[in-house]
C-alpha cells in the first residue's frame, strides 16, 4: 500500500467538508428547511464517494478522515454559535 501526504490531506479536508455538510444538514432539517437539507444531503454523498473510494485503498487514511471529521463538526458548531450569539447582540 503507497502512502501519500497529498492524499492524506485531502481526505482530511474532504472529511472535514462532509462533516460541514452533515452539521448544516442536521440544521436545515431541524428548521424544516426542504431544499437546503436536500442541498446538504447531496454533497453529503459526493464527497463522502471520494472520501471512502481513497480510504478502502489504504486504511491509515481512515485517520485523515477521522481528524477531519472532528475538525468539520467542531468548527461548523463553533462557527454556528458565534454567527447566533452576534444576532442575540
Amino acid at each position: 500500500m503507497e502512502f501519500s501526504i497529498v492524499t492524506f490531506l485531502l481526505i482530511m479536508v474532504a472529511m472535514a467538508l462532509a462533516d460541514v455538510c452533515w452539521t448544516l444538514y442536521f440544521i436545515d432539517v431541524e428548521e424544516r428547511k426542504a431544499h437546503p437539507a436536500a442541498f446538504w444531503s447531496a454533497m453529503i454523498i459526493l464527497v463522502t464517494a471520494f472520501t471512502v473510494t481513497n480510504y478502502v485503498e489504504n486504511q491509515i487514511y481512515i485517520v485523515a478522515a477521522f481528524i477531519g471529521a472532528y475538525i468539520g463538526t467542531f468548527g461548523t458548531i463553533t462557527w454556528k454559535k458565534k454567527k447566533e450569539m452576534k444576532q442575540d447582540s
